[in-house]
């Protein structure tokens, strides 16, 4: 089946016995043709996080100097913040499909109206979308983790599972996202997702250590899905593991498993009135 445009709704050919099983590929198929026409868009998310960790590099690093983490350890200042840019190219990535891909394709493409004229249910619907976001967060965290080997930015064999730490970061962004996404009326309330983010990027112990917070806002920082990426980036890149890891594990599988199941809900709601 294929919308009137070039990409076709559900895809190139995949295993019958794969979508019979899983018939959500149909639906990342369709995804990857987009992209494989419009690659210059795919990789936007990835440049901004690599921007401010070059320009970091470059200038901010020579004022810092050595930078000491909680465990006693020195790092340089850029060591210290290449996890979060790794960590936020990861949230980028899966943002930007699930929020604004998914507005579009629900909204003015009417793509899930012609998907569930097939077999296809709105679980099928909201899972083909986050796995897609994942696959987009996974291949960010391999070039970016790439980049900082080539820049000598990674002191741990630890930094091997940042890749899929990065994605797990993707699954809850990208949970998150589509869930809100539903609730969308027009294009203005996406203003709200940047108001969120934005904060987020600049104060989830991104660029200067939790401890430099008060108290109340300390607990603030805490609490967003970006700062226990964080975490779990940093403490793999530079080898400082602790059991606040796990936490940080356990809480993006929650956002991203919640996200999942909202928008499943919402999906079925919208498209089968």
């Amino acid at each position: 089946m294929r919308t009137r445009g070039r990409a076709p709704v559900l895809g190139p050919r995949v295993s019958p016995l794969l979508v019979g099983r899983m018939p959500w590929t149909h639906l990342v198929g369709r995804n990857y043709v987009v992209y494989r026409r419009d690659w210059v868009i795919f990789v936007t998310g990835f440049l901004e996080p690599l921007l401010y960790l070059l320009s970091i590099g470059i200038g901010i690093e020579k004022l810092v100097g050595e930078f000491r983490l909680p465990d006693g350890s020195v790092v340089t200042y850029t060591e210290f913040v290449a996890p979060a840019m790794l960590a936020t190219s990861a949230m980028n990535g899966a943002l930007f499909d699930t929020t604004f891909g998914i507005f579009f394709k629900l909204k003015y493409e009417k793509v899930y109206d012609a998907v569930l004229a097939t077999p296809m249910t709105p679980r099928d619907v909201a899972t083909g979308e986050l796995v897609w976001a994942l696959m987009r967060a996974g291949v960010y965290a391999v070039a970016f983790v790439a980049i900082m080997a080539g820049l000598g930015l990674t002191s741990s064999w630890w930094t091997v599972l940042a890749v899929p730490a990065a994605t797990l970061i993707g699954f809850a962004f990208g949970g998150a996202g589509m869930a809100l996404t539903t609730w969308m009326r027009s294009w203005q309330d996406f203003d709200f997702i940047t108001l969120a983010i934005l904060p987020m990027f600049l104060f989830s112990a991104t660029f200067f250590p939790l401890g430099r917070y008060p108290d109340g806002v300390e607990w603030i920082v805490q609490v967003t899905p970006l700062y226990q990426g964080v975490v779990l980036c940093r403490g793999l890149v530079t080898g400082t593991l602790g059991w606040d890891m796990v936490l940080a594990v356990a809480y993006l599988l929650a956002v991203g498993a919640l996200g999942l199941a909202v928008a499943s809900r919402r999906f079925g709601r919208l498209l089968l009135r």
